[in-house]
């Protein structure tokens, strides 16, 4: 079983930027699929970015450009970098793993842009 752990998230103005962490309880190493997800208000959860077992990363149309997903193994943790924020942004974000078959999540970090 492995517990993943957000951090990072909070309050900014347009514009800013915020790095989200999410720490993992166990090794990374092999992971099928590290992702990031987000849900805004009256919105469907949607897939913001995510590394794949390949090492290809991918991208949402609505961040492309301004946010960066990235791993550290040694650290067991995954980031996202998130630059040049929009109100649109807003959502409370999920770190998710695929490992060994089965799905982890964590258990969210709100993120709220201000105009």
């Amino acid at each position: 079983q492995v517990q993943l752990v957000e951090s990072g998230g909070g309050w900014v103005q347009a514009g800013g930027s915020l790095r989200l962490s999410c720490a993992a309880s166990g090794s990374i190493y092999g992971a099928n699929a590290l992702a990031w997800y987000r849900q805004a208000p009256g919105k469907q959860r949607e897939c913001v970015a995510n590394i794949l077992s390949s090492h290809s990363t991918n991208y949402a149309d609505s961040v492309k450009g301004r946010f960066i997903i990235s791993r550290d193994n040694a650290k067991n943790t995954v980031y996202l970098q998130m630059n040049s924020l929009k109100p649109e942004d807003t959502a409370l974000y999920w770190c998710y793993l695929n490992f060994d078959g089965k799905n982890y999540w964590g258990q969210g970090t709100q993120v709220t842009v201000s105009s």
